[in-house]
């Protein structure tokens, strides 16, 4: 019983390898946060190291992407990141929603909820793993850009506006 249980098994994991994963390659710059946004080489270096390969429509995949279901969970995991923020279409955002992507990266950086220890576990992406001294450019160049808007922009278009419920 316990030897055909692990045939099953193997011969699950060697199907599942021919079941495709998008890839997130297209690298599309079109919108991209460096269209309207000074980055200073240093900042450029920490985003490509720490936030790029989740955050950008170009990713970087290490050799264990080839693998299934790693292959899945890396592409689910890619297109979450993209979901919640994207640089290389952020400026195709109405910029009350680039304001408040700013604030929720001061948030996430500060907490130290970014990026996500699963990046950095067994050291995959050593990179990634920001000290303080990192941290604190990383939020101090994205305080810049919101300085920048808010002399730009009028104040109340740096504010998200709430959505009423339809009414019945």
């Amino acid at each position: 019983m316990f030897k055909k249980i692990t045939i099953g098994f193997l011969a699950l994991l060697v199907l599942i390898q021919f079941i495709p994963a998008e890839k997130n390659e297209s690298n599309d710059t079109e919108f991209d946060i460096s269209k309207s946004y000074n980055i200073p080489e240093n900042v450029a270096t920490i985003l490509k190291g720490a936030c790029n390969d989740c955050h950008t429509n170009l990713t970087r995949y290490p050799w264990y992407s080839h693998i299934q279901p790693v292959k899945y969970m890396l592409a689910d995991h890619v297109n979450d990141g993209k979901r919640h923020l994207n640089f290389s279409s952020f400026t195709n955002l109405p910029i009350a929603v680039q304001n408040h992507k700013f604030e929720e990266v001061i948030e996430m950086v500060e907490e130290k909820e970014m990026p996500l220890e699963s990046y950095t576990y067994l050291g995959l992406h050593p990179e990634a793993n920001l000290s303080e001294q990192e941290r604190q450019v990383l939020i101090d160049w994205v305080k810049e850009q919101m300085a920048y808007l808010a002399a730009t922009y009028p104040a109340d278009s740096l504010v998200m506006k709430r959505r009423t419920p339809p009414s019945q």
